[in-house]
């Protein structure tokens, strides 16, 4: 008796994912919700477990195909209905993919059916003689007006759905507005810094004869590399035979199919700037620092895995200590001298708004900073400890930041009123922690919040802040991410410096300022008496409102929170 394995439903707005790793092979013995295999969609990578427990007899959807939601993935059963190996997760575990990528026969290039279908729903442009509105969305509940910043697009300009018009500021955050409708910008009704109410008309986009050039230009420009992809084509080719091994994969568009071997010395090149990434992949390259341009995909049609990244910060790695160590020392690079300088520049509305708010808090609160120093070399030794696991389960690299901001949060719970608020006369407690994480972008300081922080494990706190720093820096946060912070984290370290006096922005009364961790030489005490030992080091500083908050206070939160750093018993809350 056999029990099917499908695709679950991922999301309302999710139709198809893609398997992307088999964590099982054919005759391995599977338990109750085990996870069987990865699978990746345009919105979410995850994992999906076995219904039941027994051996799993079939795989039927091999790594890099895409299917639908509700398609049958494997069979799990008793064993006794287990077909021939086909194992998904060996080097030649997906042959018809690989035939239908090596084949000397241009299959998927030149398919009528695969070129009709890829460009199958172009955006449909406005009407001629037709004009849409564009008007300023409401972008939170608290924002009632926006100040245009920019204008990306000139009148005449073709423009295709959702593609960004212009760039618009408020004193929470800073968007672009999208076009509704494809066709050509007609007139523009608000000119840069001019600052309109919310539902006010911006410009508008009409229709016209050159909407056949926004509407044909996916189906012109991108179809030969969209037609590469290998999604289109796993299930076509049943013959192993003509597989060759050595043959470099044609991935590319099909100038390589007119003469494969007389490149062998390329067989892969790196990604298009629009090749599919999947969003767990994406995410480790930025942590990671690794631009994906540079990367080499080894999945079917050059998908870039999770694999590759690591494959190429080791590949830099090695390379780095080679040139260090064969290289003579140079004459230093001489600094580079900004293009600002001798100009005047007129502040941009964020900048505009961090002066405001900031003179604002100096000036209404009395503000002060306690520093202490704790020995985080516990932490350091767990972090090493974990990190290939952490790396593997999470797909994010484990760093100082989460360790602090869990310690943080449970001192807050602790001593409540470094998590207050002053209302007039009165002190208001809140009921949660929302930890406002300060990030540094080109445009200014942000500080988007993790909300209900009081609970959060290591992991989910290494993930949320690194998705709204990302996030952040993209410029595609909400305003509702922006507001609601009791409590502020800002890693002044990350740029090097030891310490500093962070500022206090209201209505927070304290905000925690963490430095770099260096390693130097302090006295540690144990049963043989007092020593010199190595160790790693952090000053913590925090800033605070003396209205509310005394020093003893400060103190006693800092002392928490560096007792409970320097314990380092973080295992359980590692979240993995």
């Amino acid at each position: 008796m056999s029990e099917s394995v499908h695709l679950p439903a991922l999301g309302e707005s999710v139709t198809e994912g893609t398997v992307t790793r088999w964590l099982k092979n054919v005759g391995d013995r599977v338990e109750v919700d085990e996870p069987l295999l990865e699978v990746s969609t345009d919105k979410v990578d995850t994992e999906i477990p076995s219904p039941i427990s027994g051996v799993l007899e079939e795989i039927l959807v091999q790594e890099d195909e895409t299917v639908e939601v509700g398609a049958v993935l494997a069979r799990v059963g008793d064993g006794s209905g287990s077909a021939s190996p086909a194992p998904a997760s060996t080097p030649d575990a997906a042959p018809t993919a690989v035939q239908a990528t090596s084949s000397p026969e241009p299959v998927a290039v030149t398919s009528p059916e695969t070129a009709a279908a890829e460009p199958a729903a172009p955006p449909v442009p406005a009407p001629a003689g037709t004009e849409t509105d564009i008007v300023l969305p409401a972008l939170g509940e608290s924002v009632t007006e926006g100040t245009v910043t920019r204008w990306l697009k000139s009148v005449g300009d073709n423009v295709a759905v959702d593609e960004p018009l212009l760039e618009v500021s408020t004193d929470k955050v800073d968007t672009e507005v999208p076009s509704p409708v494809a066709g050509v910008l007609s007139e523009i009704l608000v000119q840069e810094d001019q600052t309109v109410e919310v539902g006010a008309v911006l410009a508008r986009v009409g229709g016209s004869l050159s909407d056949a050039s926004v509407v044909a230009e996916p189906a012109t420009v991108g179809a030969p590399e969209v037609l590469a992809a290998p999604a289109v084509t796993p299930a076509a080719p049943v013959e192993p035979a003509p597989v060759v091994a050595h043959t470099p994969k044609p991935v590319e568009p099909p100038v390589q199919t007119v003469a494969p071997a007389s490149a062998p010395a390329a067989p892969a090149t790196a990604p298009r700037a629009d090749a599919y990434v999947t969003p767990i992949v994406r995410k480790l390259a930025n942590q990671l620092g690794v631009p994906l341009e540079s990367v080499v995909g080894s999945g079917v049609g050059g998908r870039i895995r999770k694999e590759d990244i690591y494959a190429h910060v080791e590949r830099a790695a090695e390379s780095a200590s080679k040139s260090v160590a064969s290289a003579p020392s140079a004459p230093a690079a001489p600094a580079s001298v900004s293009a600002l300088r001798g100009t005047t520049q007129p502040m941009s509305r964020l900048r505009r708004v961090i002066a405001e708010r900031a003179v604002a808090s100096m000036h209404a609160t009395a503000q002060l900073t306690t520093v202490v120093e704790v020995d985080v070399t516990a932490i350091a030794e767990l972090r090493a400890r974990v990190q290939a696991q952490f790396i593997e389960k999470t797909g994010g690299k484990l760093s100082f930041m989460p360790f602090f901001a869990v310690a943080a949060t449970e001192a807050l719970q602790s001593f409540p009123i470094i998590n207050a608020s002053v209302d007039g006369d009165s002190i208001v407690y809140p009921a949660v922690e929302n930890i406002s994480i300060a990030v540094d972008t080109e445009r200014g300081l942000l500080t988007p919040v993790v909300k209900n922080a009081g609970g959060l494990t290591i992991a989910q706190f290494s993930a949320q802040i690194a998705e709204l720093a990302a996030r952040t820096r993209e410029n595609k946060l909400t305003p509702d991410e922006l507001s609601g912070g009791t409590f502020t984290l800002t890693n002044t370290g990350s740029r090097g410096a030891l310490f500093d006096t962070p500022l206090v922005f209201t209505p927070q009364v304290a905000i925690l300022g963490t430095g770099a961790v260096v390693k130097k030489p302090i006295v540690v005490s144990s049963e043989h008496g007092e020593a010199l030992a190595i160790r790693s080091v952090v000053y913590l500083a925090l800033s605070y409102d003396h209205r509310i908050v005394d020093g003893a206070d400060a103190a006693r939160f800092l002392t928490q929170v560096k007792n409970r750093l320097e314990e380092g018993a973080f295992e359980a809350n590692l979240g993995i």
